[in-house]
């Protein structure tokens, strides 16, 4: 069974869904169409308030991220760049064990089911310059996200 959720942020909306054991979305910028409340949920909203807030720097909700090999790579990777830190698209596949292709990191990026929690925003171009961001208003929203990391 899944179960949804919709809290307000500092970015707008963000819906959150969960099965019984683990995380399994979270859309910035978008209600959620149903809410059953459930505790993954609870656990979730309550560290993304801390996050919010300043007081959090680390997530340890239960997450499941379901995607290609080669996109869960990315995104357990993705899991390990500590707050405040950023890294490049080509760091993140190398760090990954996937390969420096650009392109086929940042799509995985994109497709993260799980912002935030699985910090894509962290991810820059090897210039350090700030690309393009899925979540909520796009790189408004990644910006917003790097700023309250001091990043």
């Amino acid at each position: 069974m899944q179960y949804f959720a919709t809290m307000n942020s500092p970015l707008g909306p963000v819906s959150l869904s969960a099965h019984e054991h683990a995380l399994t979305g979270l859309t910035i910028g978008q209600r959620a169409s149903s809410t059953t409340p459930h505790p993954v949920l609870t656990q979730a909203m309550s560290q993304l308030e801390e996050y919010f807030a300043g007081t959090r720097t680390q997530f340890d909700v239960p997450t499941d991220a379901t995607g290609t090999p080669f996109q869960e790579a990315i995104w357990r990777t993705l899991s390990e760049i500590p707050f405040g830190q950023a890294m490049s698209y080509q760091e993140l596949g190398l760090a990954a064990g996937v390969g420096t292709a650009p392109r086929a990191v940042g799509g995985a990026v994109g497709k993260n089911p799980i912002p935030i929690i699985i910090p894509c925003h962290r991810i820059l171009a090897s210039n350090q310059r700030i690309t393009g961001y899925s979540g909520g208003e796009g790189i408004p929203t990644k910006v917003a996200l790097l700023e309250l990391e001091g990043i």
